[in-house]
């Protein structure tokens, strides 16, 4: 049997949608235009989240100040509260990439808010007479502050597991800083022997580095807690009535429990994307970070045995079609690559920032969908590093005490008794005729057996 259909009608038009079709033509349009990344956007839930949001404070704000009836905004708030609580989040169709400054997005919500709406009124989709998309759910609103809004709203919310993903990283490496606190190592700077150290000092350095990028999340993200809504199309506030600002904002601080304030020039927050350029910076900067981290534990467990090999990696899969029994660290190298993409969406970010002509910014789809994605590739990859690599290392203590002795790392501890031109000359010697550096100190007469022993005792904090 042929499913029944609809007509729905814009300034271009009529199209043909079926009967079950929750969402209306502007998406319908948007779909048939926008068929670019196969990212949709109920594939960020957060984002469908923050727009219901939106559109539930919108509703409260409308009723109070008598520019919607009570029983539609009652009706555009029960909906909302579905969306956030993650019903109809299939219908949220819409590519993340777009043209239209995000109006594709905002119009998906609408007309899905709308249809819910009216089916549990008892009504057929796209009976907008009695609650229009755009009269009703988009009342009071524009795109221009709608979108904007949303995004940081999400932004702020996915990082919520991003800052829990990094404290337990820096846990575990904290935690392996204990475990490794006597194991004494080279210290090694340019790739070459510099001074002895602890593996445990090592490893406390990563949970720190970790550590204090949670703080850096913290505070960058009180930028996207300043919001433009009110200020509707370029900030003029245009379409929304006396008081509408102030109360929209208090009731949407209610619904997402953040504490939002109003951007101080309206029309400066409609086309400035200041904040996302700062906040993918941090994002960044942990990437950056990270890989640091993962290229040195591949250095430090290179081998097994024709490399430096002092640490040893949980073994997760088969590491080559051709050489057996070869593992590969494969979750560190997982990490390196989503590092890249991290700075690759900053690049994107930035560039589409710059792009913003006149009252507004074309370019803001792009920028949410790598921010967002930004955020999640670091959380998951963050996680992995923790769950399936960090919480399984191993030290070769062995392997450490040998590269140790056979070092001449403490040729540095020499300089402050005997001065740097004769440490340099055991050193050298030593390298030359591959022996110890104590060995050689004792030959050339530099030391005794007593000074040398106490300054190698003293090396290490």
């Amino acid at each position: 049997m042929a499913e029944t259909c609809r007509q729905e009608q814009d300034s271009l038009g009529t199209m043909t949608l079926t009967e079950k079709t929750a969402y209306g033509v502007h998406t319908a349009r948007a779909l048939q235009n926008f068929d670019l990344s196969d990212v949709r956007l109920r594939a960020f839930p957060e984002l469908v989240k923050a727009l219901a949001m939106v559109k539930l404070a919108a509703a409260r704000s409308n009723a109070e100040l008598q520019v919607l009836p009570n029983g539609t905004a009652d009706t555009i708030i029960e909906v909302c509260e579905e969306i956030i609580a993650g019903k109809h989040h299939e219908h949220f169709l819409i590519d993340m990439i777009q043209g239209g400054a995000g109006t594709s997005t905002n119009m998906n919500a609408n007309e899905v808010i709308a249809n819910i709406g009216l089916q549990k009124r008892g009504l057929p989709f796209g009976t907008y007479s009695e609650i229009h998309p755009n009269d009703a759910v988009n009342c009071s609103q524009s795109t221009n502050d709608v979108y904007p809004t949303a995004i940081r709203l999400a932004a702020v919310a996915m990082c919520s597991d991003l800052s829990r993903a990094l404290s337990s990283l820096s846990g575990t490496f904290a935690g392996k800083a204990e475990e490794f606190a006597d194991v004494e190592k080279v210290g090694r700077t340019q790739l070459q022997d510099a001074v002895p150290m602890t593996l445990g000092m090592e490893f406390a350095a990563f949970a720190a580095t970790v550590a204090e990028d949670i703080e850096r999340i913290a505070q960058l993200s009180l930028l996207l807690h300043e919001v433009n809504l009110g200020g509707t199309a370029v900030g003029t506030g245009v379409n929304a009535p006396p008081g509408y600002q102030a109360r929209v904002i208090e009731h949407l601080s209610d619904v997402s429990g953040l504490q939002l304030t109003s951007a101080k020039n309206l029309l400066e927050a409609s086309y400035d994307l200041g904040a996302f350029i700062t906040f993918s910076g941090v994002l960044k900067r942990i990437a950056v970070k990270l890989s640091k981290i993962c290229n040195d534990l591949r250095l430090l467990s290179s081998g097994p045995i024709a490399g430096i090999g002092e640490i040893r990696l949980p073994p997760m899969q088969a590491g080559s079609s051709i050489m057996p029994g070869k593992v590969n660290p494969v979750i560190p190298e997982a990490v390196n690559q989503v590092a890249y993409q991290v700075v690759g969406n900053d690049v994107t970010i930035t560039m589409a920032a710059e792009a913003g002509q006149l009252q507004l910014n074309a370019m803001e789809p792009i920028i949410v969908f790598n921010l967002l994605s930004s955020i999640r590739l670091l959380c998951r990859a963050v996680t992995m590093l923790d769950e399936k690599c960090v919480k399984g290392i191993e030290a070769d203590r062995d392997r450490c005490a040998e590269l140790l002795d056979k070092s001449l790392v403490n040729a540095a501890a020499l300089v402050p008794i005997i001065g740097y031109e004769r440490a340099a000359r055991i050193a050298k010697t030593a390298l030359a005729e591959g022996k110890t550096l104590k060995e050689t100190a004792l030959e050339l007469r530099e030391l005794s057996v007593a000074e040398f022993d106490n300054i190698q005792n003293g090396t290490l904090y």
